[in-house]
């Protein structure tokens, strides 16, 4: 029944997945949900007769999933057969009464038990004996159909979610290359702009002086550096997309990587056409950002 913890390529770690299935003593239901987290939480909420399941059903999770919050709920509706033949416990039923007739005693305040209070209340009801390993058996048999639906609706998700974020990362390559386009252009314009203001003021500078200011600039202009760490990102980005197993958080790094370089080349520019590739590099960083947040 177990599988080996193998993820597809991308996946989401949101997804919701409902099983049912009929056994002799009645109906189970299993409902699973998942949001993202960083690590693999799981909360469960099971039936008092199926309790005793839990550790084996977090196994089960476990070697199916390997990030998000996920909330399990299993649910037993008895059968017709079964529920007829409940009867009430009176001996249980007579203490709790004396108990909540002792407690007003204590405290005025206290309101009346209801029936129904009564009835919940663990052991007011005799329930037919249940065969209570088959249905275990039954119980996760139907929880591992859902972890099916539920890892191929995370890989569903997982999949347009990287279609998402490789269009937007092929925009940022194509933003670089002209971002690297630019980079002769900027300082061809400085020397230009450094020439006309020097013959507004009527003032010669030295050729080599002049040649000395615009390498200055160059160098502290030159995002050269910028462009190819952002080009390395990218091409580990579309690495890591190719890999199996969890990449979130790698992608989550990558993401940070990204944003720093792409703050680095706004404060070197000098030239607006440059300044706004970096703020559009910067939108699309965060658009995919927000999608890798979600992303196992």
């Amino acid at each position: 029944m177990n599988r080996a913890k193998t993820t597809p390529l991308t996946c989401s770690m949101t997804a919701f997945a409902r099983q049912e299935a009929s056994t002799p003593w009645g109906a189970l239901t299993w409902e699973l949900r998942s949001v993202n987290h960083r690590y693999l939480e799981i909360a469960l909420r099971l039936p008092e007769e199926l309790r005793s399941l839990e550790p084996r059903v977090r196994e089960l999770v476990n070697t199916r999933l390997v990030r998000g919050k996920v909330d399990g709920t299993l649910r037993f509706q008895l059968g017709e057969a079964v529920a007829g033949a409940i009867e009430m416990n009176e001996e249980q039923v007579q203490r709790l009464l004396v108990a909540a007739s002792h407690l007003r005693g204590l405290a005025s305040d206290v309101a009346p038990l209801r029936a129904v209070d009564i009835l919940r209340w663990p052991g007011a009801l005799k329930t037919p004996s249940l065969d209570v390993e088959s249905l275990s058996s039954a119980a996760l048999e139907t929880l591992s159909a859902a972890m099916d639906e539920f890892v191929k609706t995370r890989s569903r998700e997982g999949a347009r979610m990287q279609e998402f974020m490789l269009q937007r990362l092929q925009t940022m390559e194509q933003l670089v290359v002209q971002a690297k386009e630019l980079i002769p252009d900027a300082t061809r314009i400085f020397r230009e702009r450094l020439e006309t203001r020097l013959k507004e003021i009527k003032q010669q500078l030295d050729p080599a002086r002049l040649e000395q200011e615009i390498v200055l600039f160059a160098h502290k202009s030159d995002v050269t550096e910028e462009i190819d760490r952002l080009t390395a990102h990218f091409a580990e980005i579309r690495r890591v997309f190719s890999q199996s197993g969890p990449i979130g958080r790698r992608l989550d790094f990558l993401m940070q990587e990204l944003n720093r370089e792409a703050n680095t080349l706004s404060s070197k520019s000098t030239d607006t056409r440059l300044t706004n590739v970096a703020v559009e590099l910067k939108v699309l960083i965060e658009q995919v950002r927000e999608q890798v947040q979600n992303i196992e």
